[in-house]
């Protein structure tokens, strides 16, 4: 009975004595000395690429689709055609509509222009005006000598006045109908301008200097003015759209520096700047948008390639901090005289700056879990 009573004492002190032990490696391997290092603070976003200026194509017209002109990849300039839709209407008003306008400039410059035959009229009533002008005053000198009948002179005199009359009215006519075949021309420009644009709508272009990244729609589908037919952006310029959690977004300001982790390139760190920051916020992911541009880019970008990134809201040098997992409640730690409370600063993702209550020599201690 005391052998074994014996045993069992040992075992307790045994147990007692590793329990001991450990408890004193763990406390050595728990506590540590404030260290000085340079501490920069950030936010993290999550981040996806895409082609600057990149928008969705749109037709201003409905229809069906006849053809695309471009594929997937290819690289356009602004203006440049990339889909035709069937407009069979429009191209024969556009056609009626040429036609009347050449005819009403005809009608106004050409060589058998109802101007021309006018003015045919008035140079053969400027002869008339002149002969029956000659006569008149010659007859009118005669009558004046009281040679001549009264009967010969008021023949002249009203040839004359009738020729002059005559003479003013084709004036006005050519004035008037110069006026409506002016008129008439510039109608039939703007009816040909209309009926040029309306067709230009069939017709679907690109607004910018860019690359084809998507085509939305095939040859023989219905077109409408709400389904986007291809998305377009910059070839060679792509941005960086992070998404910033809205309890962060009130410490981004432009020109902070990223730095940029993506999946495709996993073990190289890309540095970048805010570029934009848009004020309106996601209410499904309750995020708001940055954008980023890239100051180191890598030489292959696709649209939306993915990574992660930290945006440096802060950077200090040669600053006191300990490892953010041996703080007690926000603003204590543990030391050698008991808990201390401590006033901090700048924080990253394992350390925070120590501005006062500590100094580089007292010993912290990680707290218990």
């Amino acid at each position: 009975m005391t052998s074994y009573t014996s045993l069992l004492d040992m075992k307790v002190y045994f147990f007692i004595s590793v329990l001991l032990l450990s408890l004193s490696c763990s406390e050595k391997q728990d506590k540590t000395l404030p260290a000085e290092q340079s501490l920069s603070e950030s936010v993290y976003a999550s981040a996806t690429i895409q082609p600057d200026s990149l928008y969705n194509v749109y037709a201003v017209v409905s229809g069906i689709l006849d053809d695309v002109l471009v594929k997937e990849g290819d690289v356009v300039t602004k203006g440049s055609p990339l889909f035709q839709i069937i407009n069979s209407t429009p191209k024969l008003n556009s056609e009626n509509a040429r036609f009347a306008l050449e005819l009403a400039k005809e009608n106004y410059n050409g060589s058998a222009a109802i101007l021309s035959s006018i003015n045919d009229e008035i140079e053969a009533a400027k002869l008339k005006f002149k002969n029956d002008s000659v006569n008149y005053f010659r007859q009118k000198k005669l009558w004046e000598q009281h040679i001549g009948s009264k009967l010969q002179y008021d023949t002249k005199k009203l040839n004359y006045e009738l020729a002059a009359n005559q003479l003013k009215l084709l004036k006005n006519k050519y004035d008037r109908t110069k006026n409506e075949l002016q008129t008439a021309v510039n109608q039939a420009q703007n009816n040909f301008n209309t009926a040029a644009i309306a067709t230009n709508d069939f017709m679907v272009t690109s607004k910018i200097n860019g690359k084809v990244y998507a085509l939305l729609k095939e040859p023989g589908e219905i077109v409408t003015s709400m389904e986007p037919l291809a998305a377009i952006g910059s070839a060679n310029r792509f941005v960086i759209n992070l998404l910033v959690d809205e309890v962060d977004i009130v410490r981004i300001n432009k020109s902070q520096d990223v730095l940029l982790v993506l999946e495709a390139y996993a073990n190289t760190v890309f540095k970048a700047q805010i570029s934009k920051i848009y004020p309106k916020k996601d209410e499904r992911n309750q995020t708001f948008t940055v954008e980023a541009i890239f100051i180191n880019p890598p030489e292959v970008l696709y649209p939306g390639l993915s990574g992660e990134a930290n945006i440096i809201i802060a950077k200090k040098e040669n600053v006191l901090t300990i490892p953010k997992a041996y703080l007690i409640d926000h603003n204590k730690v543990k030391t050698d005289e008991g808990i201390v409370t401590v006033k901090t600063g700048v924080q990253n993702m394992d350390a925070i700056e120590i501005l006062s209550g500590l100094t580089k020599d007292t010993y912290i201690y990680k707290p218990t879990e």
